[in-house]
């Protein structure tokens, strides 16, 4: 394929750049071959001449389509070179905010610098067990693809996590072992994954420092091995440790610090356990405030330090050594504050009593002279002597710092040596996974020897990293088995001989270091002089003579050679350390003690099995100058180590993470493309990818390819066989035949050729496009003609019938003015001729009323007059009469005051003088009561005169009144006549004065009908205003009424929504209260479980049996208490059971010792009964000859009594039954009235009958009982009275006990006489108890009035302290509450009688049963009575005995019965041949019949055996759907059953009459119903898990992978490579085979007769796994969101919607858990561009949160180049929109999720009594009843 088909006009290329590393730009002209220029446009609109290479004429790369752009996995694209690698991700990390993609074997982690919530256990759970080419980029995918080979090829992986400083190679580790701590689990429980995670913290304190790229900067490089066992859970974990970055210790850079765990002790100094640590600030010390940045935001150290020392005590070490660790490390931080000052230019001297030196010296043990001395000295070996020399200042400062990195290194080997003891186990390991944290590449503006080392690792881990890259490649060819050659790539071995060969850099660096005078200017000539001219990897700088360059894998990197050897050697002062070893601090001699042994200037030892940690550790041999040739220097210790991990990695399958760093500023995803390039550079990503270009990149499968490109294909092309379609295809298109390959299973492309076929397709498409537009267009355009050529016709016809119909109308109503003229004119004059007359006649009228009104007026005005004149007389006489009045009575007011003065006056001196007489006389009481009592016979005489007193002045008050009355009237009369004498002048004056005022009233009439003409004008103007007031008022109130309508219906509606919502709140709080409740019956379920296999270990480890104890069947019912717990029952267990629960004897001891005791009590009763029955055979016989004659007569007279007994019970049959036929004559002869209602006379025969029949049996119960004795003693008295004749003489009634002879007799009549003591013993002990209770009863009534009478006393007491009314107040309060008190005591009575009532009733049923059976026979005969004594019949008409719907079995028959319908019952057979629900119906029939004869103990030892065994085979076969689904139905029959007959009315009220004389009659069964309750939802869990793990691996390759409508999805061109060796071969499933599987499941929940209700919440379930599952994984694979993909999805929803029609489950609201997958579908389909898009869709996706609505966004993925990606802007749009949205933040659906289920009631039409049960029930040892 030439490049002229390739570079045309519009195609969009790749140019170098300085600001971006790469630019795009597009052709404005053809390429031919042979031009120098390219014609280019960047994308900004700018035109550029891009100047082609004349050397090599190199085009610039191609650009990918924009559909390729934003792929998973970068070996994917079409071109793959550097800018599309750049460009793809950027695009990634920018707008999809995707951090991690894969390119070929590596995943590549971008650090977002920012929070994402991507790792929490949902994402944990949605990658475990996934392949990882299904799945979109993520770290757990590695973890997993680890895991999986790990068990699958028993190989152990190792994932190495490399890249720079503040890439996050520590956050990806860290999750790498969350990742399998929480998949795999520990094999114990030790909690050993716990541990594992625990280690983070503590490694980060230690080994963890800040610095300018990261705040979080590993200082050393670390791998972690997880050890499994056979079953792949984490059993343990071993740490080794790389280059320790000691000089951080003792200085750090601006804006860096030291390691955290200085800082986090600093900021803790205030606790009281550091108090003796003397700290301060991290300020303080000068080996923390170097950096002048000791706080880093957002990191609270004192927290930390709590977090490091948790992490410190669950990896086990103890309180005494941590407060160890810290007193070292507080101690180096003093030290690093001793200040040493010069003596002179060749000597230094330490101050005496340094502060800091002191606290050094006393923490860590050592003399304070000791220490001082040698740190400003240093000792001098000659082969003779030894000097000690002191050293200047800046060596001493030197020494001190070496000392302090020494002391530091030591501590961290400690801690790591700690670490691994505390992650090993002692289980043997299997296999392990080990996860590499190391330094990426790494070039600095001074690069020095840790630079060195850490590139020369990432050396040695590029060559490996290499040679597993073309390992696969190779792999993979010869899997699909095509042509292949060497595929050139970059080999460093070069370089690595370089550094570690002979005569290498390292090698000539150590040969160095042996030199008595090595320095770094020697070693760098000898570099020169050996590599320069020989190696054209090594320069020299040209402006340096100490450094040189070494051309890596990555780049060019110069080291300066200052201070290589003294970092090489490491060296410390030895006298120093022999200080540090005579310490008395015992960590601290435990830090160095393994010095005592061979060891490497760097004081490290290697660890067992090759583990060497790398720390700078000083020399302590003691053997002197000639073991100096043995010393290993650092870089010979790091060649050795990188050595043994390189050994492990090529022993392991490595799984590669390469991070990168996306800017220096730690800004949320910002992308620098220079840091990008430079960091993918060094990682090796750009190798990988030059290495798959150099190839076939591009990978299809035949299938895949015909799919995608049978659009190039013409029909003729298209054959059965798809290899040889492909084939054939491939030759047209593809001239040249190197550029691809066919495999066995795929076909092989070179780069650059998916994106010709794009290319191709796409012109086909377009042409296919513009030939379907064309047609269109005519189609439309003939469309129109046609259109426009009928309107033009019908416009024509319109407009002339327009016009005539104008025409028309003009002449009508030219006709019609005429007419209307006339009549107008007519009216005209009409109206004037009206108008005149009425003026007239008004006129008329208005003259007539003024004449009259004023006639009116005149008399009026008389009249008024006369009446004023007589009011005004009136007044004056009333005014008279009241001023007379009021001076008698003041007159009668000043006499009686007069003498009330006097008589007040005189009882005042009567009262002081009794006062002074008690005074005088105090002694005389006597004398005054008798004073008193005369005293009081005076008042009765005084009251008594007092009352004629007050008779005699009301008569004279009476008499007074009528004289002062005459009095009165007389003086009146008298004034009247006076009056009448001056009136006559008066009334002149009055009328004179009258005159004027009528002169003035005329004048003031006239100005008021003025007035009242101009106010009756303002009134009607005011009430025309008024008017119009009142209207506008009545239409607001009309407005009011309808916006109060308006709002009233508003609240109204408002309310119902709030109702509705309280409503679903309250449903979902009923919900949330039922799922907890499930959760807890489940982690019930969970731990019985374990408690089972417990116990079951424990049986199998002791295995002891007990003696006289055999494990039986009874053992199904040992966990009968956990199911009984609230019963009564469960009080008398202990002594009736103790037989039967064997295992549970076995396990708990306590219940076993108590079995043991009652056995060793019923042993001691057998032997006292035993000695009892030998002590009374003894007095027998003693006492035979004399009892002999009495025996006889007492034989004689019993037999009688028997008779006449006999006799009177039949005499009593009769007459129970003539009473019987009384009743039923009564009854007949009013049934037709229906007077059977109480009060009627057949009702009041049938109770008296009822009690009579009561008494009696109650009567016939105790004679029974008497008999019972009396046949006991007597069976005895025979026994040994037969005894004694048959050993003396014959016997005389040989015939009555020729039966007792035997010893089989003689045990019987012992188990008589048992039975007799124990009737006695159980009697006497009833009434002991009964008296008891009573005696209880009666203490507590005691005790009540005691505590009555006390409250009763306290509140006398408290009321008479009282005043009066708040005593009256308080005593109503006492009586209220004291009714209040008695009302509800009297209801609380009311209730049990209505219980009573109610239990009496079912009582009155059994009877009259009794008395219908009792119908058709006769009293059974007693026991004593005698075969030879006559029986007289009565004749009674017989009938047909009914079945009363109940089974009977004996007690031993409850193991078998158990075994036949629970244990050993197939559902299958039972569900297709026999009626739904017959194992629970005749379990309830055995449950009845125990029941009906009130059988307590039957009762519980069948419903613990029913719960129990149902529970076994639940255990036994819980993954079978089928049967998991017989016995919830068949649970929940018995339920049903238990509630429809338990005779509560709520229950029985679709009940027949029959149906309610079969409920129980004896006992409540309701706590048993929450029992069973529990039961069925812990099977209905079961269902759900069964059902589950059945549909789990159907729903993603149904619902999302199978093409449901073909043709639609189509493959998308990225030739998406999965990891092969994580592919398993597994059946392909489609949506047909869910539906299947669900009409399955349906089709056997119908079989079994589930309930309807109980069938939807199954259903409601299934569809939730299925939408959450879909929906999880859809947000989880980005190539699954695509337009096509979202039709396939609704296709798939609208499909199971029609199941549910089909199975009428619609409203069962399966359907609204599919909501949130059908709007992820919907969102997958609709427009994505403008604001009203958002909105839209805002609208739309209210079913799905936030975060998945952007995730889906994101991950929209363009199938084809006609369809657009969804912009950032857009994204942020909705993201505007959505964010007051409350929501819970998770992504991920939770596919735990199980709906709490409810059990409806639903009742039995089916009659019990007509149950026929089938032989291959095998119960035939049932009857029925």
């Amino acid at each position: 394929m030439a490049a002229s088909e390739l570079y045309t006009k519009y195609a969009r290329v790749w140019i170098p750049d300085v600001e971006e590393v790469w630019k795009s730009a597009e052709l404005t002209k053809d390429y031919r071959h042979g031009d120098g220029v390219l014609q280019l446009q960047l994308e900004d609109g700018k035109e550029l001449e891009y100047k082609l290479d004349p050397k090599t004429n190199n085009l610039p790369h191609l650009r990918n389509p924009d559909i390729l752009v934003g792929e998973n996995d970068l070996t994917a694209l079409s071109y793959l070179h550097e800018p599309a690698v750049l460009h793809n991700l950027k695009v990634r990390f920018m707008d999809s905010k995707l951090i991690y993609t894969y390119c070929g074997i590596v995943l590549v982690a971008i650090n977002p610098y920012e929070t994402l919530p991507i790792y929490g256990t949902d994402i944990i759970n949605a990658y475990s067990g996934q392949n990882m080419g299904d799945m979109d980029p993520h770290i757990f995918a590695v973890a997993e693809e680890a895991y999986k080979q790990m068990a699958r090829d028993e190989r152990n992986q190792s994932i190495i996590v490399s890249g720079e400083s503040g890439a996050g190679k520590t956050v990806s580790a860290k999750y790498a072992m969350r990742y399998f701590a929480t998949v795999s689990g520990s094999a114990s429980e030790a909690n050993v994954e716990e541990k594992v995670l625990a280690s983070n913290p503590i490694m980060e304190s230690i080994g963890n420092a800040k610095t300018t790229r990261n705040d979080n900067s590993s200082r050393f490089g670390k791998y972690i091995e997880i050890g499994f066992d056979k079953k792949y859970h984490i059993i343990g974990a071993n740490m080794r440790t790389y280059l320790l970055e000691k000089s951080r210790v003792v200085f750090q850079a601006d804006e860096e610090r030291n390691y955290h765990i200085f800082y986090q002790l600093c900021a803790s100094g205030h606790l009281p356990e550091f108090k003796a640590l003397k700290l301060g600030k991290a300020d303080d010390f000068h080996y923390t405030k170097q950096g002048r940045n000791p706080v880093i935001d957002g990191i609270d150290d004192a927290k930390e330090m709590s977090t490091t020392r948790n992490a410190f005590t669950l990896l086990g070490v103890n309180e005494s050594y941590q407060l160890g660790l810290f007193q070292i490390l507080a101690s180096i931080l003093h030290l690093g504050n001793v200040e040493v000052k010069d003596r002179d230019s060749d000597s230094s001297i330490i101050p005496p009593n340094n502060g800091h030196l002191s606290v050094f010296c006393e923490l860590m043990g050592v003399t304070y002279q000791d220490m001082s001395h040698w740190l400003c000295h240093k000792k001098l070996k000659t082969a003779t002597e030894t000097y000690i020399k002191p050293i200047p200042k800046l060596q001493a400062i030197n020494a001190r710092d070496a000392l302090a990195k020494h002391i530091y290194a030591k501590l961290f080997n400690w801690i790591v040596d700690h670490v691994n003891k505390a992650l090993h186990s002692s289980v043997k390991q299997h296999s392990f996974i080990g996860v590499l944290d190391i330094y990426g590449f790494e070039t600095f503006e001074i690069n020095s020897f840790e630079q060195f080392c850490i590139n020369y690792a990432n050396e040695k881990l590029q060559q490996q990293f290499n040679m597993h890259v073309f390992k696969l490649e190779q792999e993979e060819y010869m899997r699909e088995q095509i042509p292949w050659t060497l595929i050139d790539f970059y080999d460093n071995q070069p370089c690595i001989n370089l550094i570690e060969a002979k005569m290498g850099i390292l090698d000539l660096l150590d040969e160095e270091c042996k030199m008595p005078k090595g320095s770094d200017d020697s070693w760098a000539q000898k570099l020169y002089n050996t590599h320069l001219k020989t190696c054209a990897l090594f320069e020299k700088p040209r402006m340096s003579n100490k450094a040189f360059i070494i051309q890596h894998f990555a780049d060019k990197v110069e080291y300066q050679c200052d201070g290589f050897l003294e970092k090489n050697k490491d060296t410390v002062n030895e006298e120093q350390i022999h200080v540090l070893k005579a310490s008395k601090f015992d960590l601290l001699v435990e830090l160095f003690q393994d010095e005592e042994k061979a060891r490497s200037p760097t004081g490290a030892v290697p660890a067992t099995g090759g583990r060497t940690r790398l720390s700078v550790k000083p020399d302590k041999n003691k053997g002197g100058q000639a073991s100096k040739e043995h010393k290993k220097t650092v870089g010979l210790q790091f060649r050795n180590s990188l050595q043994l991990l390189m050994e492990t990695l090529n022993a392991t399958t490595p799984h590669y993470v390469r991070c990168i760093k996306p800017n220096d500023y730690k800004y949320g995803f910002t992308f620098d493309p220079k840091r990008a390039v430079q960091q993918l550079r060094a990682c090796g990503v750009l190798e990988t990818i030059r290495i798959s270009a150099a190839g076939f990149p591009s990978r299809w499968t035949y299938q895949e390819f015909f799919s995608r490109y049978r659009v190039l294909m013409k029909q003729k092309d298209v054959l059965t066989d798809r290899k040889m379609t492909c084939k054939n295809v491939l030759e047209k298109l593809v001239q040249d035949q190197d550029k691809y390959q066919f495999g066995k299973t795929k076909i092989f492309f070179r780069a650059g050729q998916v994106a010709y076929l794009e290319k191709l397709r796409a012109d086909k498409l377009r042409a296919a496009c513009i030939r379907i537009q064309k047609t269109i267009r005519c189609w439309l355009a003939r469309k129109k003609y046609l259109r426009m050529k009928h309107a033009a016709t019908t416009i024509q016809r319109y407009v002339r019938g327009y016009q005539a119909r104008c025409l028309a109308k003009f002449l009508r109503r030219t006709r019609a003015a005429i007419v209307i003229q006339k009549y107008q004119r007519m009216y005209v004059q009409r109206t004037c001729y009206k108008r005149k007359q009425a003026a007239a006649l008004v006129m008329q009228c208005i003259l007539r009323a003024y004449m009259a009104r004023q006639l009116y007026k005149a008399l009026l005005r008389e009249h008024k007059t006369i009446i004023i004149q007589k009011m005004v007389r009136g007044w004056l006489a009333r005014q008279w009469y009241k001023r007379t009045l009021k001076a008698i009575v003041y007159l009668q007011c000043c006499i009686r005051r007069m003498r009330a003065k006097r008589e007040l006056k005189k009882l005042k001196i009567e009262a002081r003088s009794v006062e002074h007489f008690k005074k005088l006389n105090i002694g005389m009481e006597n004398k005054i009561m008798q004073l008193q009592r005369r005293i009081d016979d005076q008042n009765k005489d005084n009251r008594a005169l007092s009352e004629r007193l007050n008779s005699l002045e009301n008569s004279h008050a009476a008499e007074s009144e009528r004289l002062r009355v005459e009095l009165t009237r007389l003086r009146g009369a008298e004034e009247d006549a006076k009056n009448n004498a001056n009136k006559v002048t008066s009334l002149l004056e009055e009328l004179e004065r009258l005159r004027k005022d009528l002169q003035n009233t005329q004048k003031e009439k006239k100005a008021i009908e003025d007035w009242a003409k101009t106010y009756q004008e303002e009134m009607e103007k005011m009430i025309s205003e008024l008017k119009e007031q009142n209207h506008l008022l009545k239409n607001e109130k009309n407005d009011l009424n309808r916006l109060i309508q308006e709002q009233g219906q508003q609240w109204t509606e408002k309310m119902q929504r709030a109702l509705k919502e309280e409503t679903q709140q309250l449903e979902y709080d009923l919900n949330e209260e039922r799922s907890r409740y499930q959760n807890l019956l489940t982690e019930h379920l969970r731990l019985e479980e374990k408690y089972d296999d417990l116990k079951e270990e424990i049986t199998f480890a002791v295995n002891v049996p007990k003696p006289g104890h055999r494990r039986t069947d009874s053992t199904h019912s040992s966990n009968e208490s956990e199911y009984t717990y609230n019963s009564e029952f469960a009080e008398s267990e202990e002594g009736t059971r103790g037989g039967e629960d064997v295992s549970k004897a076995i396990l708990d001891m306590s219940l076993f010792l108590k079995l043991q005791k009652r056995v060793s009590e019923l042993e001691q009763e057998k032997q006292s009964l035993q000695n009892e029955l030998d002590r009374r055979e003894e007095q027998f016989q003693r006492a035979r000859a004399r009892d002999d004659e009495e025996h006889k007569k007492a034989r004689s007279a019993e037999l009688e009594y028997e008779s006449l007994k006999r006799q009177e019970l039949e005499s009593e049959n009769k007459k129970l039954k003539h009473d019987l036929n009384e009743m039923r004559q009564s009854l007949r002869g009013s049934a037709e009235a229906g007077s059977a209602a109480p009060g009627s006379p057949a009702y009041t025969v049938l109770l008296d009958q009822l009690n009579a029949s009561n008494e009696e049996l109650e009567v016939r119960k105790e004679e029974v009982l008497i008999l019972r004795s009396q046949l006991v003693s007597q069976r005895e008295a025979m026994q040994h009275k037969d005894e004694k004749e048959t050993m003396t003489e014959p016997l005389p009634y040989i015939e009555d006990v020729q039966k007792l002879t035997d010893a089989k007799e003689i045990s019987q009549a012992y188990m008589g006489l048992k039975e007799t003591n124990r009737l006695l013993e159980s009697q006497l002990q009833a009434q002991r108890r009964s008296h008891e209770n009573e005696v209880e009863v009666l203490r507590g009534e005691l005790q009540s009035v005691k505590e009555e009478n006390n409250r009763q006393q306290q509140l006398l007491a408290q009321n008479l302290q009282l005043p009066p009314e708040a005593r009256i107040e308080a005593s109503l309060q006492h009586e209220i509450t004291r009714l209040t008190n008695e009302n509800l005591d009297l209801m609380e009575q009311l209730e049990k009688q209505d219980k009573t009532v109610r239990k009496l009733k079912k009582q009155l049923k059994v009877f009259a049963k009794k008395i219908n059976d009792l119908e058709g026979g006769q009293m059974d005969v007693s026991p004593g009575q005698t075969t030879d004594e006559p029986v007289h019949p009565v004749n009674i008409p017989r009938r047909e005995k009914d079945f009363q719907g109940m089974l009977e079995y004996k007690k031993e028959d409850e193991l078998k019965l158990v075994k036949n319908l629970i244990l050993e019952l197939k559902p299958r057979g039972v569900a297709v041949n026999l009626i739904p629900g017959l194992p629970a119906y005749v379990l309830f029939m055995c449950l009845r019949h125990a029941d009906y004869i009130n059988d307590d103990q039957k009762v519980r030892s069948l419903l613990t055996s029913i719960i129990n065994s149902i529970k076994k085979i639940l255990k036994k076969r819980g993954d079978d759907f089928e049967t998991v689904s017989f016995w919830l139905s068949n649970t929940c029959r018995f339920l049903h059953c238990l509630k429809q007959y338990s005779g509560d009315e709520q229950f029985m009220k679709h009940n027949t009459s029959k149906q309610n004389d079969h409920c129980l009659s004896n006992f409540d069964l309701a706590e048993y119903r929450q029992v069973l309750s529990d039961l069925a939802i812990q099977i209905y869990q079961q269902l759900i898990k069964c059902m589950e793990n059945i549909l789990q691996p159907m729903i993603v390759s149904g619902m999302l992978e199978h093409e449901t409508i073909q043709g639609v999805s189509g493959v998308k061109p990225t030739g998406l490579r999965k990891r092969t060796s994580s592919i398993a071969d597994e059946g392909t499933y489609t949506l047909d085979s869910i539906i299947r599987q669900l009409n399955s499941f349906h089709s056997i929940m119908c079989q079994h007769g589930t309930d309807p209700e109980l069938i939807k919440q199954v259903v409601k379930q299934q569809f939730y796994i299925i939408g959450a599952v879909t929906l999880n994984n859809l947000l989880l694979r980005k190539d699954m969101c695509s337009w096509s993909k979202g039709m396939q999805i609704r296709y798939n929803v609208s499909q199971l919607e029609e199941w549910l029609r089909d199975k009428n489950l619609m409203t069962c609201g399966a359907k609204e858990t599919l909501e949130p997958l059908i709007q992820a579908a919907q969102l997958l389909q609709v427009k994505k561009k403008t604001d009203e898009d958002a909105e839209a869709i805002c609208s739309m996706c209210n079913s799905l949160s936030t975060a998945q609505i952007v995730k889906v966004l994101n991950l929209y993925t363009p199938v084809n180049a006609f369809e657009e990606r969804v912009s950032v802007l857009f994204i942020r749009t909705i993201q505007t929109r959505l964010r007051d949205r409350k929501e819970s933040p998770q992504l991920l659906m939770d596919t735990k999720v199980i709906y709490p289920v409810t059990f409806p009631f639903n009742p039995s039409s089916l009659a019990l009594e007509t149950i026929q049960i089938p032989s291959s029930l095998n119960v035939g040892f049932l009857t029925r009843v």
